[in-house]
C-alpha cells in the first residue's frame, strides 16, 4: 500500500448528517444535533462538538 493510499483511506467524518428531522439528541446538552435520529453512538451538537474540542485540545 502506498503513502497515497493510507492517506485517502481514513475515514474521520463522523456521524452522517440528517436530510431533515427526526434529529439525534445531543448527550451532553439533549438539543437536536445535525445526524439522524437513527445513528447509533455518541452525538453532539455543534456547540458542545466545538466545547468538546476545547478541552481536548492540547494546551501547550
Amino acid at each position: 500500500m502506498s503513502d497515497e493510499d493510507r492517506r485517502t483511506n481514513v475515514d474521520a467524518t463522523g456521524p452522517p448528517e440528517a436530510d431533515g428531522p427526526p434529529y439525534a439528541e445531543c448527550v451532553l446538552c439533549r438539543e437536536p444535533t445535525e445526524h439522524p435520529e437513527s445513528y447509533k453512538g455518541i452525538t453532539l451538537c455543534p456547540v458542545c462538538a466545538w466545547q468538546e474540542a476545547q478541552r481536548t485540545a492540547c494546551s501547550g
